[in-house]
Parts: structure tokens; sequence; C-alpha cells
């Protein structure tokens, strides 16, 4: 076992994107106990988080960030996983009983390879029961759930939704497994994650015509890094203070594609791709 040749794993194609390309699994989501009750007690139990020390040949030696116990473990007992939610190795009814384990909170999710259609994903979310959604990926490489939201990358449709459900069963709050871990010197510690954005209050802050009008000027640009809908949102905001005139952003067609293309609905997108 621990002479058998290393082989380099790639991680999942989600698009070719600098935050993507050549990133290392951030750790091993345990997906059964190993080993079977049966034969002797669990060196590592389901939901157990790993630490990879080394890959040696359908092997892998990891040490659990939950007991920091360290072992060997076979690849098909764990899946891998990037960014904190996007795991590799794993279908619908194990993720399910993965976002059902016990102190998993509403809004906890994970996204997978779809199992049913070839180039999509597929996002799991727990709620009163663990709710599966389609990610469909247009010719262009970009990404949607509800085709009225389309998002470059995987990352940019997380982030969107960890702020509002948009039409999914609620807003993402955590990845799936997010949990106390134990460094090295012993301590308890969080795990970076996905996290909404602290809430801008406007009325917080003392603006001038000046001001208004470099943000009117900013929400013009194609490139100034807001999406479409929250450069509408902040123009809209502008106009009902009366302190700016803001129809000269208004008046200005939209002439390239953004971030996150936004149709005009009343209430629920039109539709979502749910999986049966």
């Amino acid at each position: 076992m621990g002479n058998t040749a290393r082989t380099m794993k790639a991680t999942p194609e989600i698009n070719s994107t600098p935050w993507q390309s050549g990133q290392r699994s951030d750790f091993l989501a345990v997906l059964d106990d190993y080993p079977t009750p049966d034969i002797s007690p669990p060196i590592f139990q389901v939901g157990e988080k790993l630490r990879v020390i080394s890959d040696e040949g359908g092997w892998w030696r990891a040490r659990s960030l939950t007991t920091g116990h360290e072992s060997y473990i076979p690849e098909k007992y764990v899946a891998k996983v990037y960014h904190g939610w996007l795991f590799e190795g794993l279908g619908r009814e194990k993720a399910e009983e993965l976002l059902l384990l016990p102190n998993t909170k509403i809004g906890s999710f994970m996204i997978r390879k779809s199992e049913t259609t070839k180039g999509s994903y597929s996002l799991s979310v727990r709620h009163a029961h663990v709710k599966h959604y389609r990610i469909c990926r247009l010719p262009n490489n970009w990404y949607y759930i509800s085709p009225g939201h389309t998002f470059q990358c995987l990352e940019d449709l997380v982030n969107h939704y960890s702020e509002v459900a948009d039409g999914l069963c609620c807003v993402l709050s955590n990845p799936c497994l997010t949990q106390h871990t134990i460094s090295n010197e012993g301590r308890i510690q969080d795990p970076p994650v996905v996290m909404r954005n602290k809430a801008f209050r406007w009325k917080d802050k003392q603006r001038s015509k000046e001001d208004d009008d470099e943000i009117v000027d900013m929400l013009g640009m194609e490139d100034s890094g807001l999406s479409y809908g929250l450069r509408n949102s902040i123009a809209s905001y502008l106009a009902l203070t009366g302190e700016n005139d803001s129809s000269s952003y208004v008046r200005k067609k939209k002439k390239s594609q953004s971030v996150i293309y936004r149709r005009e609905v009343t209430s629920q997108p039109a539709f979502m791709f749910h999986e049966d």
C-alpha cells in the first residue's frame, strides 16, 4: 500500500476561472463508517471531515478534523470537497444522509454532479426535508437554476443564493458538515465557510450631491463590479430619496451581459428546475 506510486487527481471542472484552476480539495468527507461496525469499532464515522496527509494510491492517509485521530481510509469511503460546498464522489441518497445528520441546520447545502444530466450539477438544501435543484449549464458555460438568473460560475451562484432565496426553499446558510474542528494546538475553531455579507445601510452614510453624482456615474459602468440587479436597486433608492436625479442611469441601456441577469417578475421566478 505504501509503495504504490501516487496518482494525481484533477479538480472537477466547474468553469475556467482562477479560483478553481489547480486547487486541491479542502477536505475529505467520510461517507460511511470505516471499518464497518461488524468488523471492528469505526476509526472514522460518517460525516467526519478529514485532512489529507498523503495519497497512497487507492487509500488516503488522513487526520480527523473532529477527533484529531490519524489513520488510513479507502478512497471509496470518502468524497472530496472543494470550496467547502462542492462535493465530488457522492449521489443524491448519500447527499441526503449527510444533510440530515444531527445538528445540521436549516439552509445547510452542497453542490454535486447531477446523476441524471451529464454536465449539470445539483444543489441539495436542508429544509423540512432535503430539496434538490438542478443547476443547468448554458452553451457559454454560465449556470442557472431559474432561467431568469444566470451566473458566470458556481461561486457566483452560491453567493447570490446566500443573500436571497429567489425561489429556493430557503436562503443558503452554511455548507454541509460545517462543524467545529481541532487545530494543531488542540483548540476548537470554526473552519472558513461561505457567509452572507453584512447589510449595507445607506441611512448610516452621509451623502452629498457630488457623492451621488459619482455613484450614478459608477452605476452606468458595465465593469463596475456590481450586478445588474444591484445597480438597478441602488438607482431606484437614489430616485426615491429625492436627493439626486438618477434618471441618467435609468436611461442608459445595458449593452452587454452582466454577471447576474435578472428578468422582471412579480413574485416567484417563472419556474425552478427541481429534481424528482
